[in-house]
């Protein structure tokens, strides 16, 4: 959905002239991510980009910025963004983990849930900030000056808590076919004439888009289980919610509704410096659903590129001196059925089930064994009797590291011993990777770790690709910093999303001690970011 049709929303709501601070700082920061786009899409669609991400390519450019952790998933990778902290410190492991000592029938635990609340689980929660434990750069800024408004708008409810922190001013995310703020928060009246566009666009059906050049040259059938990927190009019929969510429309809204927000509430308009935070969901779902190296990437990239060029014109028009960041929480990697050998589906062997099977046959002990959110990752050995646990971590360790599309394996005592790692994350080791990510209170008795160009869905059904590797595929992202009169600049030193927060920080001159954070202002040598 292009941010255009909103156009007779937004010129209602035209922002009082901007108080200039004049002190060479912008009056307001807009922190935008986009799921799963790697730098591997951002440099192959780079040429090609005419609209807003042509624009933020003509100022600071790490290309290949990292999300430096091994666990590289929404909730984690967003965490960083504006905290400034890896999973290691802001306890966001992954998106979901498991607590084998929770009082509820359901152990596992939603990165964005509060289970104190009474009847939650991991699928019907209450959203809630309770599990990050540091403060985000809004939180900061308005314990600094309480007039600063922090307003957040993402396409899922935990890029939303993690981007936002504890105590934003307005923080909305999408939910089916509408977007929802916590219960008894204040509402803008914008909310609901945003609504209403998005309700009146509901219900048209949506033709299939219109392939440009480049995009037809990726328009090839991929068989993938029962399905056909390679060829889509968003068609839906009216009503349809869920195609809506899974395709660019979802991007539209999401900028739209910031658009609004910022207007109604005049963000960096007020004399006191505010942020718009916003999480584009779109890249994600697209990638999930079809892969990365098909028309529907290219048509979805094609749109995120104009919505984003609709969006900075509506931020132009008010007269806001305004910086932007854009990166991402992680890359993706495409199907295996369009990538060949060597790349595979993970063997269903390795499922946390199969693996308690084989140690029951091994072992001659009862039970489930071993626990884990998927096939990788955060493993945890079952806690009623703790005189087996080191028999069965040392089984479990070794029937991993037999199996072929295994690389590697951590104990939990191994990822304590290490320290958090600093300097370039290029250099980092597979080990050093998983203790950025690891939490003594939330991490597995194992994690495990998947050789490259492995998929982590064993039989696709709805998502046919995804991400969460340690591998760069997955860990580099763009990560892009724009301002009015930004001297254009090509950065090859490793930026990390971390470093996004300090960085952010000198601009607006907010002091944050070094030793609450993991990143590194990054110097940017020249205009308001120089403050380093």
């Amino acid at each position: 959905m292009r941010l255009l049709k909103f156009a007779p929303l937004l010129s209602l709501l035209a922002a009082a002239p901007a108080v200039a601070q004049r002190d060479g700082k912008p009056d307001l920061i807009v922190a935008i991510s986009v799921d799963q786009f790697s730098s591997r899409l951002f440099e192959q669609y780079r040429p090609h980009f005419t609209g807003g991400l042509k624009r933020l390519s003509g100022g600071i450019v790490f290309a290949k910025g990292y999300q430096s952790h091994a666990a590289t998933e929404t909730c984690p990778g967003h965490a960083t963004i504006l905290t400034g902290a890896h999973p290691a410190r802001s306890g966001i492991i992954a998106n979901n983990w498991m607590d084998l000592g929770a009082g509820r029938e359901d152990k596992s635990m939603y990165c964005a849930e509060d289970e104190r609340v009474p009847g939650s689980t991991s699928q019907a929660y209450k959203v809630s900030s309770y599990h990050l434990k540091v403060p985000a750069l809004g939180d900061r800024m308005k314990a600094a000056d309480p007039q600063s408004r922090v307003v957040v708008v993402a396409g899922k409810d935990r890029s939303a808590i993690m981007m936002g922190g504890h105590k934003p001013d307005q923080r909305w995310w999408w939910s089916r076919d509408h977007f929802v703020t916590h219960e008894g928060n204040f509402v803008p009246p914008v909310a609901a004439l945003v609504h209403d566009a998005i309700a009146r666009a509901l219900e048209e059906p949506r033709p299939a888009m219109d392939l440009s050049a480049r995009c037809s040259a990726r328009n090839r059938a991929i068989p993938v289980g029962a399905k056909t990927v390679g060829t889509h190009r968003f068609e839906r019929a009216a009503g349809d919610a869920g195609a809506f969510t899974g395709s660019p429309e979802l991007d539209g809204a999401t900028l739209g509704m910031a658009a609004a927000l910022a207007g109604q509430l005049q963000l960096g308009a007020s004399g006191h410096r505010d942020l718009l935070a916003i999480s584009l969901a779109a890249t994600d779902y697209v990638g999930h659903r079809y892969g990365t190296e098909g028309a529907e990437m290219c048509l979805q990239l094609e749109s995120l590129d104009a919505d984003l060029g609709d969006f900075f014109d509506v931020l132009d028009s008010w007269g806001l001196d305004y910086t932007v960041v854009l990166t991402a929480d992680h890359g993706g990697l495409d199907l295996p059925e369009r990538m060949g050998p060597p790349a595979a589906r993970v063997d269903p062997a390795l499922s946390p089930a199969e693996v308690s099977a084989a140690l029951r046959t091994q072992l001659g002990l009862e039970g489930a064994l071993i626990q884990g959110d998927g096939v990788f990752g955060d493993m945890y050995i079952d806690r009623s009797d703790p005189t087996r646990h080191a028999t069965i971590l040392a089984a479990a360790k070794k029937i991993y590291l037999s199996h072929p599309q295994v690389e590697m394996v951590f104990t939990r005592a191994e990822l304590s011993a290490l320290p958090v790692p600093v300097g370039s994350p290029q250099s980092w080791t597979l080990a050093q990777r998983a203790r950025a990510s690891f939490d003594a209170e939330r991490s597995g008795d194992l994690v495990v770790l998947l050789k490259p160009d492995i998929t982590p869905i064993a039989k696709p059904v709805t998502s046919v690709a995804t991400h969460g590797s340690p591998w760069d595929y997955d860990r580099q992202v763009p990560i892009l910093f724009w301002w009015k009169g930004v001297k254009a600049a090509e950065r090859r030193e490793p930026a990390r999303t971390v470093d996004i927060l300090p960085t952010l920080a000198a601009l607006i001159g907010l002091v944050v001690p070094k030793a609450e954070i993991d990143g590194r202002c990054i110097d940017l040598d020249e205009g308001p970011a120089s403050a380093c």
